[in-house]
């Protein structure tokens, strides 16, 4: 997954709890990376396939740019397609090179539409902050949500200060999604850290406060983790 994709976690994905376990998908497949995908092969397919299927993070980003030269596209990284093979053959699976694949009904299943409960191992909750981000403008990609995986609403509160005018807003100030993991505050006004962070998950609508969890002196570029996630 490079950082043109419109998750945004970058070279993040090499790293645990991704571990390379990422799949590039064309248009029609990829529905803005909404479902998470569960994928095995069978031994129909190929002698070195296992039948066990295995968990994938989606991106529309493949090697050399976006996957749009077919709709249907699908490319499993190596650690992904090594994984579904019978212990030892990882490689001659891997050799196999491209395989004609088809939803439900083919050798190489993939159970699209159907939604996997994310789970990084208890991992908490880490916020990155964007290259970009200054005193008026924070933007931060959000990694490593359990449960539903994806966020309804992201909202971050300043710290109040008695040295600041009391005019100041100390309320909840909503963030904008600006692409993929990445969250936005134009704030038009500078900021005062540090900052917490309240999540709203998509779909079972729990709510998780990241309390301080941006310090003050924070940078960009940083990665700052909290102590909070959702629980599978």
């Amino acid at each position: 997954m490079g950082a043109g994709g419109s998750c945004g976690y970058g070279s993040a994905v090499s790293q645990a709890p991704f571990s390379s376990f990422v799949t590039g998908i064309g248009p029609s497949l990829y529905k803005s990376g909404k479902n998470v995908e569960l994928v095995k092969c069978t031994k129909k397919m190929h002698r070195s396939c296992s039948g066990k299927g295995v968990r994938v993070v989606i991106t529309d980003f493949c090697p050399g740019g976006p996957c749009v030269a077919q709709s249907a596209h699908f490319d499993l990284s190596g650690t992904a397609f090594g994984s579904m093979a019978i212990p030892g053959q990882e490689q001659k699976l891997r050799d196999a090179g491209v395989l004609q694949i088809r939803s439900h009904k083919s050798y190489f299943i993939i159970l699209k539409n159907f939604r996997v409960a994310c789970d990084y191992s208890r991992k908490n909750i880490a916020f990155h902050v964007d290259q970009g981000s200054n005193s008026e403008y924070f933007a931060v990609v959000i990694e490593f949500e359990e449960g539903d995986g994806d966020l309804a609403k992201v909202e971050l509160k300043e710290k109040r200060s008695s040295i600041i005018s009391r005019a100041k807003n100390y309320k909840w100030r909503q963030m904008q999604q600006s692409w993929g993991a990445v969250w936005k505050l134009d704030a038009g006004s500078e900021l005062h850290s540090p900052f917490s962070i309240r999540l709203t998950s998509q779909y079972s609508d729990q709510i998780l406060i990241a309390k301080n969890v941006i310090p003050t002196g924070w940078q960009p570029g940083a990665t700052y983790r909290s102590l909070v996630n959702y629980r599978v």
